[in-house]
């Protein structure tokens, strides 16, 4: 029997309930032969457990290792699974962009394939779904090399100077939100800066956003791509660029709205 969670919506009069009776989890994948069957294997035993409908969506990102291979092996045996393949790679913006276009339920997580969270709390994630349209992990103790928390902070930064504060951890990689969202918002990254465009045009358009801790579980095998100073620089000019377009998005949304009916 398929269940639902069902929960007070924000915008809601009395005694109306909004319902998540479909997910859709997103994980995006390069080069993560070591760490992807272990990830999906654990997603898909915690999406057993919700009683909801549910599907996976690997996206192997044009790796140049074994990952594509890895998912494929698993696709007979692990329930509800789909892979979705980039040849050549797109980043980890245009691996997102493409899970969610295949996404068929009402609701959308996404989490990475390197097994650094824990699929278990997206049960977190759903009971903070009732008071908000996006839930944001945050990494309560991150699990990542000094350098790389010293340019989350860089990042950080940067990103509340230019829309103020949208939540506590911008880039935590597990996140939660509505389906419906994504026809109000409109992403473009191919990058890291995805998450920011995402969360910032949310709250621009005034949806909720509410934060959830979440477990950080250090990297075994593998290694990021999110550090490469290349990777970082090109984020740093996409975060500026859409400082400029979602001004100019905003502004002519408002202008549609003030246009008198036909």
């Amino acid at each position: 029997m398929t269940l639902s969670h069902r929960f007070t919506s924000p915008g809601a009069t009395p005694g109306q309930t909004r319902t998540l009776s479909g997910l859709s989890v997103v994980i995006p994948a390069y080069n993560e032969e070591g760490s992807v069957a272990a990830t999906i294997e654990r997603v898909s035993a915690a999406a057993q457990s919700l009683g909801i409908d549910y599907e996976i969506i690997a996206v192997n990102d044009g790796s140049r290792d074994r990952t594509g291979q890895v998912v494929r092996d698993l696709v007979p045996r692990v329930p509800h699974l789909r892979l979705v393949e980039h040849i050549p790679n797109r980043g980890y913006g245009g691996s997102l962009r493409a899970g969610f276009d295949a996404a068929r339920h009402d609701w959308i997580a996404f989490l990475p394939g390197d097994n650094q969270f824990d699929p278990t709390e997206l049960r977190r994630l759903i009971e903070r779904a009732g008071d908000a349209d996006i839930v944001s992990g945050y990494r309560a103790n991150r699990q990542d090399a000094f350098i790389r928390k010293v340019n989350a902070f860089g990042w950080n930064l940067v990103v509340v100077t230019l829309f103020g504060r949208l939540c506590r951890d911008i880039d935590c990689g597990f996140k939660l939100f509505r389906r419906d969202l994504l026809q109000h918002v409109h992403t473009q990254s191919n990058g890291a800066m995805i998450d920011t465009e995402l969360l910032a045009g949310a709250r621009a358009r005034g949806f909720v956003i509410a934060d959830v801790a979440v477990t950080h579980l250090p990297r075994t095998a593998g290694h990021s791509t999110r550090a490469n100073l290349r990777v970082i620089l090109r984020a740093f000019r996409d975060l500026f660029l859409f400082r400029l377009r979602l001004w100019r998005e905003l502004i002519e949304e408002r202008r549609r709205r003030g246009r008198p009916r036909a």
